[in-house]
């Protein structure tokens, strides 16, 4: 399935490549490509030196060669001048043989010069090259890292950036938990002064509920009417009693009190409703 398998090469390199720009740092890169350069010219400055090494080893060979062209002609002109013709013709040839061997080797030497040349004219053109890249490379380094201290910066102030947006999302969750604790605070102080919650910690709560609670007050403002009511009918027939006396009387002959105080609170003019 040729498509599938496109589709999927498709998709992995567009993820690889996703990744590789994610993780891509120009100045990293600018440098990484700065050092490949230099490199190059190191290698360019390499092969210079051996291309001049080779011309001259050749240019020494040459002028062996030439040294023994030389001796050759010296001894072809004494072979000759002794009557030894043949001796002198043998000379004269591996002159010509080693002559030769000069003509190649002067051609060899131009074009080592020649490759010379062009490969110190290269290494020229790279220096130059390699120059205007370095100056071009901090230039562009400074630029990336002015932006990318601006956006940062940016980030910062508006908010938008990675870090700065866990930092919003963390101040919006503790504003919601103050703002949920706050209301449940009111809402427990709400109810507790509507009596919702009962006092656990009361001596004298005894257990009771709010309709127990209700009845007992009522109870109690019934005694308090009572008892009024008696301190005004004696005070109208003149005869008060101190809570002390009325004590002793009851615990000493109930009864004879009982019928002593009926009659005068029967007797007795009924109180003024001023105050009521």
């Amino acid at each position: 399935m040729p498509g599938l398998s496109g589709r999927m090469s498709t998709v992995v390199k567009s993820k690889i490549s996703r990744l590789l720009d994610k993780a891509e740092d120009p100045s990293e890169t600018l440098d990484y490509s700065y050092q490949k350069q230099i490199e190059l010219l190191q290698n360019v400055k390499k092969g210079i030196a051996d291309v001049v090494t080779s011309k001259k080893r050749l240019q020494l060979q040459e002028e062996k060669l030439k040294q023994q062209m030389v001796k050759l002609d010296t001894q072809a002109r004494q072979a000759l001048a002794a009557g030894q013709e043949d001796l002198a013709r043998t000379a004269l040839e591996r002159k010509n043989v080693i002559q030769t061997e000069l003509q190649s080797l002067d051609a060899q030497i131009a074009q080592l010069e020649q490759q010379q040349e062009q490969m110190t004219d290269s290494e020229q053109k790279l220096r130059a090259k390699l120059e205007q890249f370095r100056s071009k490379k901090e230039v562009i380094k400074a630029q990336y890292s002015a932006a990318e201290a601006q956006v940062k910066i940016s980030e910062a102030a508006t908010g938008v950036g990675e870090e700065m947006a866990d930092v919003g999302l963390a101040m919006q969750r503790a504003m919601d938990k103050t703002e949920n604790m706050k209301a449940r605070a009111d809402a427990v102080q709400e109810l507790e002064a509507a009596g919702t919650f009962d006092d656990l910690t009361s001596l004298d709560s005894g257990g009771q509920d709010d309709i127990d609670r209700q009845l007992a007050q009522l109870s109690s403002s019934s005694e308090v009417d009572s008892d009024l009511a008696r301190m005004k009918a004696e005070l109208a027939s003149g005869q008060p009693s101190s809570a002390g006396e009325l004590g002793a009387g009851a615990g000493s002959d109930g009864e004879s009190a009982t019928a002593t105080e009926a009659p005068a609170a029967a007797d007795a003019p009924a109180p003024e409703e001023s105050g009521q």
